[in-house]
């Protein structure tokens, strides 16, 4: 099985940069800004996109995404309203790897036969939820996998060698490296410590490992771009599309425009890491 993530960081690779990897909660601050926004990511440089959708008890995530996800929610964003918004943007944009990250209660309500079998028709082309370990694979993984899905594990800081070939044995697409003990949008990683654990966990795959959780701005997502072979922007990025809303936490005039201004800056310090590691 050979999906868009793999094509995208194999094009990558061959470029000989890193992939920029942007998160964006779907329904924030409404459904028809997230479709504009999320058409918009790629013209500005991202390379691979992933789509939050909202959960009334986000495990993982820090303040901001929180705050995302229940203006989300709060907006009427569903399950199949978030699948409705991929399949929209496959209209427009059919290379662009799309992978959804949430939960597992939303989908397990949603059923997840006709969760898979409806996010494969809409687009989707990999999944991360956080909070199915690799012991419950039978729930969600192996049947996305078998419905053609990538499933993408997160390893962290604590996962030691020991427990790393049970996180890997069904993970795909690519690995998806917390940089950091905690929360997303918590704290700066140790950069010499990020290089140390994306080398650990190629002795034991190759998959593509890309770095997330702390990702600030260019020069923070240049740092690590010249290592690993991805970096995921989350916190940083919800935080400036919510700087573009009104009073009233509406969306503005300038909204697509700061997102695209931001994830530019960011796809320019990806793209210039490895040559300025080189000089």
């Amino acid at each position: 099985m050979t999906t868009r993530i793999d094509q995208r960081f194999a094009l990558c690779r061959a470029e000989g940069r890193a992939a920029l990897v942007t998160y964006l909660m779907c329904g924030d601050p409404d459904l028809a800004t997230s479709l504009e926004v999320i058409k918009a990511l790629p013209r500005a440089g991202a390379d691979v996109l992933e789509v939050g959708m909202p959960f009334t008890d986000p495990m993982a995530d820090g303040p901001s995404i929180q705050a995302a996800g229940l203006r989300s929610l709060k907006a009427g964003t569903t399950v199949g309203k978030v699948l409705g918004v991929v399949a929209e943007f496959r209209k427009h944009d059919p290379d662009t790897p799309v992978v959804l990250m949430g939960y597992y209660n939303p989908i397990y309500i949603y059923g997840v036969d006709r969760f898979l079998a409806d996010a494969r028709a809409a687009g989707v082309d990999g999944l991360i939820i956080v909070d199915l370990p690799a012991e419950e694979d039978a729930e969600l993984c192996i049947p996305a996998l078998k419905a053609g899905l990538n499933f993408i594990r997160l390893a962290t800081p604590t996962t030691d060698d020991k427990r790393l070939p049970t996180i890997l044995a069904n993970t795909s697409g690519f690995v998806y490296y917390v940089s950091v003990t905690g929360i997303t949008g918590s704290t700066i990683p140790d950069y010499s410590r990020v290089t140390e654990a994306v080398t650990r966990i190629k002795r034991h795959t190759a998959l593509p490992v890309a770095v997330g959780f702390g990702v600030k701005n260019a020069q923070s997502a240049a740092a690590i771009a010249a290592h690993a072979d991805g970096v995921v922007v989350g916190t940083a990025l919800v935080d400036a599309l919510k700087s573009s809303f009104d009073a009233e936490g509406r969306a503005t005039a300038a909204t697509v425009d700061t997102v695209m201004a931001f994830v530019a800056d960011l796809a320019q310090g990806v793209r210039s890491a490895r040559q300025a590691a080189a000089e």
